[in-house]
C-alpha cells in the first residue's frame, strides 16, 4: 500500500505584486523552470513518496495548463488549489527531492534544483540548502522550512499628504484602504478582482468627494499598493492627530450568496460569531511567512486599549449608525449592518474609529458594484454623506 511521505520542504519569498499566470514550465532531470507573465508573491515545494511526486504551491499566482517534461520526471500538471494559490505537480519514475533554488531578477520565473535519491534510508547529494532529511516510510518527526525576513515595522513611517482646506482647524479623517503590497486581501473567485485594489479604488473615491465638498480635510493611509502593518495604519491616524479613522474593506465570505455592506465598531466580545472570525482573519495580515510583524515596534505596541474610554468607543458606534443611514440611500447593507468585533485597526484609544465592510468579493453582483466607477460613487458619497452629518452635528453641539 504505497504512504504518501513528506520529504521535504522549502519557503521561498520574493516582493510581490500583482498575480501571475504559468505561462511556461520546462521541467528534466535536474532543474524546474517555472516563467510567469507577472511577478507572484512567492512559492513553496515538497515532495512525496507512494506515488513519487514533487509539487510546487505559487502564493499570489494563476495556473495554467501542463508543461513540457522529460527524464525522470514523466508528467505535469496544473491547478488552483486556491484562490491566491496555483498547484503544480510533478509526477516522477522515482523518488527526487528540490535541493535549492530562487526567483530570477525581475520575478518573473523560478529556478528549482533536483536530485533523484537512491532509496530509503540513503542521505540525499544535496547542497547547504536545506538540512539533510532521511527518507522513511513514516512520516518525519520534523519539517524543514527556509523564511524569508522581512524585517521589524517602521517605528514612524512616512505621513500621508492631507487634502482639502488649509484651514488646519477643519476636521481631519484618516481613510485607511485595507491590505496592499504582498497583502491581497480576498480576491473574486476568478481572480478578476483583488481587495487592495478595490479598496484603494474606494477610498480614492471618498477622499476626492470629500475634497469637492470643501468641509473637511482627508488623508489616506496609502495611495499606492503597498504594505502596512496593522498598527501603522491606526498609527498614522494618531500621530496626525484624526478626527476619524475608517478602515475600508470587501470581504470574502463562506457562501456567494452573501452580499452588502456591514459596518463594524471595536469590542473585545465579538457581536456574533462571524465578527470574530472576521476579525481573527484580518488581524492575522501581520503574519507574513509566519513572522509576526505586528508587536515589534516599541511605540505601537505600548498602545494599549483603555476600556474605560468609553467616549471613544460611543462616537465611533454614533458614527457607525449615520454611516448606515446616510450610506443605505446610495448602496446595500446587510441585515444586521452594525457589529461589533476586535479588530487591531479600531484600537487607537482617542481616534473613532470603524471598520467598513463595502461588500464582498465572492459575491458577483458586489464585485460588480464595487469594481466600477458608478459603485465607487455611490459608496463615496454615502460615506462623505456620513462624515459631513457627524461633524455638522459636532459643530452644532458647540
Amino acid at each position: 500500500m504505497p504512504i504518501a511521505t513528506l520529504l521535504a520542504s522549502t519557503l521561498l519569498a520574493i516582493n510581490p505584486a500583482s498575480a501571475g499566470s504559468v505561462n511556461r514550465i520546462d521541467a528534466n532531470n535536474r532543474q524546474i523552470t517555472v516563467s510567469f507573465d507577472d511577478v507572484v508573491e512567492g512559492a513553496s515545494t515538497f515532495s512525496l513518496i507512494g506515488p513519487d511526486r514533487i509539487a510546487i504551491d505559487i502564493k499570489g499566482g494563476k495556473a495554467g495548463r501542463g508543461g513540457s517534461a522529460s527524464g525522470m520526471i514523466k508528467s505535469v500538471r496544473q491547478g488552483q488549489y486556491d484562490l491566491n494559490t496555483a498547484r503544480i505537480v510533478f509526477d516522477l519514475d522515482r523518488p527526487a527531492i528540490v535541493t535549492g533554488g530562487g526567483f530570477s531578477a525581475d520575478g518573473r520565473s523560478l529556478k528549482l534544483s533536483l536530485s533523484a535519491v537512491g532509496g530509503f534510508g540513503v542521505k540525499p547529494t544535496r547542497k547547504s540548502f536545506l538540512p539533510p532529511v532521511k527518507f522513511r516510510a513514516e512520516p518525519p518527526k520534523n519539517t524543514y522550512s527556509v523564511k524569508v525576513p522581512l524585517g521589524r515595522p517602521q517605528d514612524k513611517v512616512k505621513l500621508p499628504k492631507i487634502y482639502g482646506p488649509k484651514d488646519s482647524s477643519r476636521p481631519l479623517i484618516v481613510l485607511d484602504a485595507g491590505h496592499g503590497g504582498h497583502d491581497p486581501g480576498a480576491i473574486s473567485p476568478h481572480g478578476s478582482q483583488r481587495e487592495k485594489n478595490v479598496t484603494l479604488a474606494i477610498a480614492r473615491a471618498i477622499r476626492d468627494r470629500l475634497v469637492a465638498g470643501g468641509r473637511v480635510r482627508v488623508a489616506l493611509t496609502r495611495d499606492t499598493d503597498k504594505f502596512l502593518v496593522l498598527e501603522e495604519r491606526y498609527g498614522i491616524a494618531r500621530r496626525m492627530k484624526a478626527d476619524l479613522f475608517i478602515s475600508i474593506h470587501a470581504d470574502a465570505a463562506g457562501s456567494q450568496d452573501a452580499s452588502g455592506a456591514t459596518v463594524y465598531t471595536l469590542s473585545e466580545v465579538a457581536s456574533d460569531r462571524e465578527a470574530s472570525k472576521l476579525a481573527a482573519r484580518e488581524n492575522k495580515a501581520n503574519i507574513i511567512n509566519g513572522i509576526n510583524l505586528g508587536g515589534a515596534n516599541r511605540d505601537v505596541s505600548s498602545i494599549l486599549i483603555d476600556l474605560t474610554q468609553r467616549e471613544t468607543m460611543n462616537v465611533s458606534a454614533d458614527f457607525a449608525k449615520l454611516l448606515h443611514r446616510e450610506g443605505s440611500r446610495e448602496i446595500s447593507f446587510r441585515r444586521i449592518p452594525h457589529k461589533f468585533a476586535s479588530f487591531v485597526v479600531l484600537k487607537a484609544p482617542d481616534t473613532p474609529s470603524v471598520l467598513f465592510e463595502t461588500g464582498y468579493l465572492t459575491n458577483q453582483q458586489d464585485v460588480n458594484f464595487l469594481s466600477s466607477r458608478s459603485g465607487q460613487a455611490k459608496v463615496a458619497e454615502g460615506v462623505a454623506s456620513a462624515i459631513e452629518v457627524h461633524f455638522a452635528r459636532k459643530l452644532a453641539r458647540r
